[in-house]
């Protein structure tokens, strides 16, 4: 303590400009000047809240211990700024202990009022705006968790919807396939026996169970014409050699790689009995090319599966090393449903970014918010950019879009709770708030934001080393 604050200097700050001489006199004779050196602390988070503290002059910074990680709220030299108590106008309704801790960055001198009269005068000379600060308080707060669950929901359904139906296409491929693969081994086994019963010797079975599509050739593609022009081929050269209904089984075989050349092997084996080894072929080549199908649908069915692990990080430690580039790649599979067919999806991740230490989980959601939100930005119709980059010793995550912006007058609110420019019933306002509170409170990083029509950008910062 090093005395007491003049009337007239109160008067200079802006908390209490606007009062009269009897209440900035009763301040100066209730307060008291404290000083502090450089990097001293004013106040620390956790401890009793005893006293609103207004800076004078110096500079100080307020930071927060979020989960174990400190983040800086703001950083002043303007007099007048004040923290501390300043919740206690709530009396006995809350536990009033410091939210905040705040740390003088060089030599600072604060004037301290103590928490209960700064409680009496706020009550006595402000009543009306005590009930409604309480009101906004309480209301907000509970507001802030039921609404906050209800993001969360949201989007967890937006993700199981997605999942859902970028699941049932593999799954309906592999059940129609396995629901033809039985006919089809039936009708090979029946071409097999009319093999037989033509007196087709176990040599030429054996030569014929050997031959082999020719592998297709590495990036070969052929087009729509060329594929018309092989089959039209094939289906001349198996009527000319006596094979009836050419023309069904020719574009069957041209799928599975059979030409003229392997057709010559397949009448080479088969010795006088080419028609019914050409149909026997056929089945067992369709055999083959359900298979195929049936593994790659449960391909597809593994990778989703997959996606969603790695989306949800079910099988992993809280806070660890995590890639980047999987939790986004993680996340776009689970949105693919809600990227339209006229939305590009630009991809640009920097292959020499390392691991960084994150809630990979919780990262997922801030990726699930920003992009939907461009989706809606773009209205179906766009470029979606992600990319990802080294910044000093931060990881940047960029996710941009092509829509109409946001508006100037906006962009200092966006992260601000219950803040939405959609329309009414299809924002809460939270999804930003909740991905500022995930990037800034949990890992100790940033987001910022970008943008002029037709190109917004989300700037996530992320520490590369654990804090």
């Amino acid at each position: 303590m090093s005395g007491t604050v003049s009337p007239e200097v109160l008067r200079g700050l802006f908390l209490f400009e606007d009062l009269d001489d009897e209440k900035l006199g009763w301040l100066s004779a209730c307060g008291h000047v404290a000083e502090y050196p450089a990097d001293g602390v004013i106040c620390a988070q956790g401890e009793p809240a005893e006293f609103l503290y207004v800076l004078l002059d110096g500079e100080m910074v307020m930071t927060q211990n979020v989960r174990d990680h400190l983040v800086e709220v703001t950083r002043t030299d303007r007099a007048g700024t004040y923290g501390g108590a300043v919740q206690a106008y709530l009396g006995d309704k809350i536990e009033q202990r410091y939210q905040h801790t705040l740390r003088a960055t060089r030599p600072a001198r604060v004037f301290a009022l103590p928490a209960r009269k700064f409680a009496t005068a706020v009550r006595k000379w402000f009543p009306m705006a005590t009930h409604l600060l309480e009101g906004v308080f309480f209301g907000m707060t509970n507001s802030r968790r039921v609404v906050d669950q209800v993001e969360r929901l949201a989007a967890l359904g937006t993700i199981t919807a997605g999942l859902t139906h970028e699941l049932n296409n593999p799954a309906a491929a592999a059940a129609r396939a396995s629901a033809e693969l039985g006919d089809r081994l039936l009708g090979a086994q029946a071409r097999l026996a009319d093999l037989a019963a033509e007196g087709v010797d176990c040599t030429r079975l054996g030569a014929l169970a050997s031959l082999r599509p020719a592998p297709a050739r590495p990036g070969a593609r052929r087009s729509p014409l060329e594929v018309s022009d092989a089959e039209d081929e094939l289906a001349d050269w198996l009527e000319e050699h006596g094979v009836a209904d050419a023309w069904d089984l020719a574009p069957g075989l041209v799928a599975a790689g059979i030409g003229t050349g392997q057709a010559e092997e397949v009448a080479l084996a088969a010795g006088g009995h080419l028609p019914a080894a050409v149909r026997w072929l056929a089945e067992v080549l369709e055999v083959a090319q359900l298979q195929a199908e049936i593994a790659d649908a449960m391909g597809r069915i593994t990778a989703l599966l997959d996606s969603a692990r790695q989306y949800s990080q079910l099988d992993r430690a809280a806070y660890l090393r995590a890639d980047l580039r999987e939790l986004l790649d993680s996340t776009l599979t689970m949105l693919k449903r809600k990227i339209g067919p006229d939305v590009t999806v630009k991809t640009d991740y920097d292959p020499g970014l390392p691991p960084v230490p994150v809630y990979a989980a919780e990262l997922n959601q801030v990726w699930t918010n920003l992009i939907v939100n461009a989706l809606y930005a773009m209205q179906g119709s766009g470029t979606l950019t992600i990319r990802t980059a080294r910044e000093n010793d931060h990881a940047l995550v960029e996710i941009g879009d092509t829509g109409t912006g946001i508006a100037e007058d906006d962009l200092d609110r966006i992260f601000t709770p219950f803040f939405t420019t959609k329309p009414v019933g299809q924002g809460t306002g939270l999804g930003l708030d909740i991905s500022w509170r995930i990037v800034a409170g949990r890992h100790g990083g940033d987001i910022r934001v970008e943008s002029l029509p037709g190109d917004t950008r989300f700037r996530v910062l992320l520490p590369l080393t654990e804090r």
